[in-house]
């Protein structure tokens, strides 16, 4: 009786020795791909776990498959859903058709710049054709710490052999080197590229029927912008993802689970995934077909992480319209980890700013100072934990961006941004205009994304062992000169000449400046444009003791408030509906940040109908002449609306009708014309 022959498998890195099952990805962890293991590496050298020929370099460098001489397909995958990084943290040291020994170097991971784009950095090796060429994989080492090259599995071949592979036995058994030599005999005569040419054999007509069914519940060849595929996956770009039925997709027999991420609707088919990304391809016909040309073929798994230049809207504006949706979706991903924080501090300045109203506290007490620092922090240093959030999104180091939030805010520039005096600065001879940073948006925005670049760019010309000290430091001063001597003074240029248009307006016609403001302050508060009005307002009250233009102001945050309202009421998402309650209370509060970035621009429409209400109650507030006598607005700073020496009176009632008017407008409107339960995204279905 044949005794079965034994294979071993290395460790791929250093780290941390897992089960399968422990694997953060429902494909791998089930085994759905062929048995394995996993490391949690401390390490970013990834080595060959088996001696082989390389089948499978991916485009985006995330795997690498290698065929043994005994038969043995084993893929080692490095991080999870890291195909959407198109690339960046890996460089491969091997392509198809190379033969390696165990040991032998097959790629580098950069494990800061996955930790920063907030994927984990598991590795995973498994026996995709596990179920035909083994009876079992014992994994001995499990939740251990290894070096690289250490034995962790061992492969228990099945006694019969399969076809085309080599016949091993327990007389016949040889080392790795052994088999690596007889396995590049087998190359030297050709045979490489017959086994290559019998690896999928009718396999488009087998899976026609799936390919069917996946793309009609996808909505069709005119839902589809393009579809590309990794070791598991399908990856379907579209242009509408609510046509898309999740749960008839992962019900379809072949299909695993339907997931999305990165823009990308997921199909989840497992090892036949290359057949059936092939049986689509002929449903879509010759068009789609263009769109992956030059790209690798099923044999090396194509892997593109984002959509080709064929997947771009055309035309200028389609192309606005498509770069701004990135930009606020960039936003509202950034400010999500803090719009929590952000309501309850806004519902907390309400309060205190009734407080104050009403005389129970004054400005200068201890309690006020403490509570209004409480309220207040989240806002002035937004810049700073912005810097972090956006980083992370974006692929930049958030430690950095963090440290050029805080430059911005630093105490002597913000001073100094606060007199005319000293707000004109000179940097090197570059005539600078200072402005406050705090509570600001866009300009971390622009700091995250061009951080990528910039450490990137470092990163090729300074040395290995000087990146650590250079490279954060460097990265900090490009990022915060390029925002305080290009972004600042343009944004400082455009909201001056903003502010200059609006005054005019204004005094040509209170009603007609009301619409206009009314309709577009919040897009400048997202901008950070709002800047060039504020110090008009505050020159109004500190001169004349009162300001129109703030009436008007008052009036969209109300107008952001009812459209969060709105959705509060029409939801039945219960996550949905909490945010809204808070972002709506603290819009009333005066604080607009959590409904705009929590809500409103994430699902746009509800931004545009609310702009339009906001348009609506300011030409209301221009045709009553509704005026304001403090620094305060929105439906707590209602005792700012009581004429000094007069009290209640036909202003008190002007500001009753402008703003709960407005408050009734835009929550009607939108709960009619602006959300609908299904602009959310649907939930994914469960993993058979």
């Amino acid at each position: 009786m044949k005794k079965a022959a034994t294979r071993r498998l290395l460790a791929p890195v250093a780290g941390r020795v897992l089960a399968l099952a422990d694997v953060q990805d429902p494909v791998f962890a089930t085994a759905t791909m062929g048995p394995g293991f996993s490391i949690q590496p401390t390490d970013g050298r990834v080595v060959a776990p088996v001696s082989g020929r390389v089948t499978v370099v991916t485009t985006t460098k995330h795997a690498v498959g290698l065929v043994t001489a005994s038969g043995l397909e084993v893929l080692v995958h490095m991080g999870i859903d890291t195909v959407e990084l198109n690339g960046a943290p890996f460089v491969c040291h091997v392509q198809v058709g190379d033969t390696v020994q165990a040991g032998e170097v097959l790629a580098e991971m950069d494990l800061a710049a996955l930790q920063r784009a907030q994927k984990l950095a598991t590795v995973i090796v498994v026996v995709t054709n596990g179920q035909t060429v083994l009876d079992d994989l014992i994994v001995a080492a499990t939740d251990q710490m290894v070096t690289a090259k250490t034995a962790v599995a061992t492969a228990v071949l099945a006694v019969t052999p399969v076809p085309g592979a080599q016949a091993v036995t327990s007389t016949t058994a040889a080392s790795d080197v052994e088999l690596e030599s007889e396995f590049e005999s087998e190359s030297e005569s050709g045979s490489k590229s017959k086994a290559k040419s019998k690896s999928k054999p009718n396999s488009t007509s087998k899976y026609a029927a799936l390919a069917t069914a996946i793309v009609t519940n996808v909505g069709g060849p005119g839902n589809i912008n393009s579809v590309i595929h990794c070791i598991t996956r399908l990856r379907f770009y579209l242009k509408d993802e609510h046509r898309a039925q999740d749960a008839v997709i992962a019900n379809l027999d072949g299909v695993i689970d339907v997931a999305k991420a990165g823009g990308q609707y997921q199909v989840v088919i497992g090892p036949a995934v290359n057949e059936v990304f092939d049986a689509v391809m002929v449903q879509l016909g010759p068009a789609f077909a263009d769109m992956t040309a030059g790209t690798p073929t099923a044999a090396t798994t194509q892997a593109a992480g984002a959509p080709t230049e064929t997947d771009a809207p055309t035309g200028w504006l389609p192309r606005l319209r498509h770069g701004m949706s990135q930009v606020i979706g960039v936003m509202t991903a950034a400010m999500i980890p803090v719009i929590g924080i952000l309501a309850g501090s806004g519902i907390l300045k309400g309060i205190l700013a009734a407080l104050t109203g009403f005389h129970v506290l004054t400005v200068t007490s201890g309690t006020y100072m403490v509570l209004n620092a409480v309220a207040d922090a989240t806002f002035y240093f937004l810049p700073v934990v912005l810097g972090f959030t956006a980083a992370k999104k974006l692929g930049s180091d958030p430690i950095v961006l963090a440290i050029v939030g805080a430059i911005l805010i630093y105490p002597s520039l913000m001073t100094a941004a606060g007199h005319a005096t000293t707000a004109q600065i000179t940097f090197f001879g570059v005539p600078t205009h200072l402005m406050s940073y705090a509570a600001s948006v866009f300009p971390m925005i622009v700091a995250a994304w061009l951080g990528v670049s910039v450490e990137r760019g470092l990163k090729r010309v300074i040395p290995l062992y000087l990146r650590s000290v250079f490279v954060p430091i460097l990265e900090a001063l490009i990022l915060s000169v390029i925002v305080l001597v290009v972004i600042g003074p343009l944004i400082t240029m455009i909201s001056k000449g903003l502010a200059s248009g609006i005054l005019a307006i204004y005094n040509f016609s209170p009603a007609l400046s009301g619409l206009v403001i009314g309709g577009l302050y919040q897009t400048m508060v997202i901008f950070g444009l709002h800047w060039g009005i504020i110090p008009i307002v505050i020159n109004d009250i500190a001169t004349n003791g009162h300001s129109y233009l703030n009436a008007i102001l008052s009036i969209t945050m109300v107008a952001q408030g009812g459209a969060v309202l709105a959705v509060f009421l029409k939801s039945k998402n219960r996550p949905l509906k909490e945010i809204s309650l808070a972002a709506a209370i603290s819009a009333f509060c005066g604080v607009t940040e959590p409904a705009l970035y929590g809500v409103n621009l994430k699902y746009k429409r509800v931004f545009v109908v609310a702009s339009i209400a906001s348009g609506l109650g300011g030409l209301l507030t221009g045709l009553l002449h509704v005026n304001n006598y403090a620094l305060s607005g929105s439906l707590i700073g209602f005792p700012a609306f009581i004429t000094p020496g007069v009290g209640i009176g036909p202003n008190f009632y002007g500001y009753l009708i402008s703003h709960y008017g407005t408050l009734l407008i835009a929550t009607t409107l939108v709960y009619l014309f602006g959300f609908s339960d299904k602009m959310l995204p649907a939930p994914s279905a469960t993993a058979k």
